[in-house]
């Protein structure tokens, strides 16, 4: 450090991707229940019982649980330096984007992340391809946010690659000669 005094890092927001990816793993449960429930009392035999209690562990272990995991895995939080992404379930990856580097935050919804205000975050960092932080919820709030952190950042870097607003009209084009 230079000696000059630093604001300490702070936490603005926790996140995990939208949360209505477990309402089909929920539906699952529900029917793999039923479903047990009813082949265990309508066969007679023992190792056929057992063959569908093995089967709806199966199911629930591939159509319940590895999706709750997967979700549960994938973390990203917001300071007010820095976006750190973390995923994976048995192979964990953390990415770290500092904000006085990036200079642009768009927003893209598709489907139903309209409808249920989610979004995916594209951060441009200057790189081959942007950072993306999937399905976050309320999105636009997200990036009014993120925006705002990055404008009080001072990073000369980051000054140099926003687009430089002009106040001469001379200096703009038209929307009719685009």
């Amino acid at each position: 450090m230079t000696g000059e005094n630093r604001v300490p890092e702070r936490a603005i927001a926790r996140l995990r991707p939208h949360g209505r990816v477990l309402v089909l793993p929920a539906i699952a449960v529900v029917i793999i229940a039923g479903a047990t429930t009813f082949g265990a009392f309508m066969l007679d035999e023992l190792w056929q019982q057992l063959a569908v209690l093995g089967g709806a562990l199966l199911a629930l272990g591939l159509l319940c649980l590895l999706p709750v995991l997967s979700w549960l895995s994938t973390q990203y939080l917001i300071t007010t330096r820095r976006v750190v992404l973390r995923r994976g379930l048995f192979v964990r990856t953390r990415q770290e984007v500092l904000l006085s580097r990036s200079y642009d935050v768009v927003v893209r919804k598709a489907g139903l992340q309209a409808i249920f205000r989610s979004g995916d975050l594209l951060i441009n960092t200057g790189l081959d391809r942007p950072v993306v932080l999937r399905d976050v919820p309320r999105a636009d709030l997200v990036q009014r946010a993120l925006s705002d952190v990055m404008e009080a950042s001072t990073s000369s870097i980051a000054t140099a690659r926003r687009p430089v607003e002009t106040t001469d009209p001379g200096l703009r084009r038209s929307r009719s000669a685009r």
